[in-house]
């Protein structure tokens, strides 16, 4: 269909106010009961405009399958971009090389802190709900915090990019934990469920239209529908697997940080993974992005240092030293 003819914003209206089959047969009695008067009553504006669009071969079932056309895309890749972050994040908190690092040294630095302690000071791993909670252990001064000891020790130790543009943030994005921490699988399910349901509508309304057109009104719409159903549906199909997928990995995530559904849940939720480390990855990144311009300036001041050095250097020369006294006086006599 042409867009700039009619836009889909006009012809979504005119599918929500065609006439119905109620209004039609008003429509199509009055027409009748004035057929032989002399003075006929005309039909009003309204009337004339929904009789219009009822001559337009096959017009609800042809709208219908345009419309949907028109918002599949968009809803299959609202879809699409919601399971694709959410496996992201479960992929880069299972096997992500600097969260490994990040959770080793709060491993290591808690069994360093409970040394003391046989049972605590040996531990193998800990529980997610640890994390939010580091940020309050502080130091016996009170100057530091464990959480910010760790972060820098991490870029110090561990990022060889560390105080350069390009060092990367080792853990899932702050902003992208928060969205995935307010997803839930049954909406996913709803979403395709309902897309599923549609395309089947679309499928079963062009082979309606098909069916009922003549072949000057066959074309092009038999056609852009059969190649669009086609391509939906193995859209659809692949999305269904990707969502099969990713809950898959969401589910392995869980049993590799032993998380146990909240009270009151059957299964564990993204809300409950994901929202403890959305707070630990929000204030591992302050800590970080304040340690990178620490490293920075000094990383700068190292440079500047080096190049100060280096020109006092080449200014500095050595004079040669003339022979001078009785023996050079001699010398020179002889």
């Amino acid at each position: 269909m042409d867009n700039t003819v009619v836009d889909l914003e006009t012809l979504q209206a005119l599918y929500e106010n065609r006439a119905q089959k109620e209004e039609m047969d008003q429509i199509e009695r009055h027409i009748k009961s004035n057929a032989d008067k002399d003075h006929a009553k005309p039909l009003d504006k309204p009337e004339q405009f929904l009789l219009q669009l009822a001559e337009v071969p096959q017009f609800s079932g042809r709208v219908f399958c345009i419309l949907f056309q028109s918002t599949f895309t968009e809803c299959i890749s609202n879809v699409q971009r919601k399971i694709h972050l959410l496996q992201r994040v479960c992929t880069t908190l299972k096997s992500g090389e600097g969260v490994l690092q990040v959770l080793g040294l709060v491993l290591a630095f808690g069994n360093f802190m409970n040394g003391g302690n046989r049972s605590r000071g040996q531990a193998d791993g800990f529980t997610l709900d640890i994390l939010p909670k580091l940020k309050d252990v502080k130091s016996s001064d009170n100057s530091q915090s464990l959480l910010s000891f760790i972060v820098a020790y991490y870029l110090r130790h561990f990022d060889e990019d560390a105080g350069r543009e390009t060092c990367v943030y080792p853990l899932p994005e702050p902003q992208d934990l928060f969205q995935a921490s307010q997803m839930k699988f049954d909406d996913f399910q709803r979403d395709l469920r309902k897309l599923r349901k549609d395309l089947n509508a679309c499928s079963s309304e062009t082979e309606k239209v098909s069916a009922a057109s003549s072949e000057e009104h066959l074309q092009p719409f038999k056609g852009k529908m059969e190649q669009f159903l086609t391509r939906a549906r193995t859209e659809l199909e692949d999305q269904e697997k990707q969502l099969t997928d990713t809950q898959k990995s969401f589910v392995e995530l869980s049993v590799f940080f032993s998380v146990k559904p909240k009270a009151g849940e059957k299964e564990v939720s993204p809300n409950t993974v994901f929202s403890l480390w959305h707070e630990f990855s929000t204030d591992f990144k302050d800590l970080w992005k304040r340690e990178n311009k620490l490293l920075l300036k000094e990383r700068l001041r190292a440079a500047e240092e080096t190049i100060k050095q280096a020109r006092e250097k080449s200014a500095y020369s050595v004079k040669p030293k003339h022979a001078s006294g009785i023996k050079a006086k001699l010398g020179q006599k002889m």
